[in-house]
């Protein structure tokens, strides 16, 4: 079964390499094994809010994913761009209404 992430982010005021960053990561994100897909929200009235909303193909693949994110292979640079850590909140069922 398909589950969804979001993941809400603000980018510091200063993070001039904030695109970059960001690009460089989802794509990473997107070559990994189970993503069926990655899109990029930002907030109508502050640009600097983001929501990242990524689609796996079940909870292992983004468990695996989670781990890949922790070992040196899988560290990005969000770090340098965010105001403060970012939130994640992960959906994997679906109303039937």
């Amino acid at each position: 079964m398909s589950m969804t992430v979001l993941l809400e982010m603000t980018l510091r005021p200063d993070a001039t390499e904030a695109q970059s960053i960001i690009s460089e990561t989802l794509a990473q994100t997107r070559a990994y094994s189970g993503n069926e897909g990655i899109e990029v929200l930002v907030d109508d009235d502050d640009s600097a809010k983001l929501v990242v909303v990524e689609t796996w193909e079940s909870t292992a693949h983004h468990a695996a994913y989670a781990e890949w994110r922790t070992t040196p292979e899988g560290q990005n640079r969000l770090g340098e761009i965010v105001a403060a850590p970012p939130v994640k909140r992960i959906f994997s069922e679906t109303l039937d209404i």
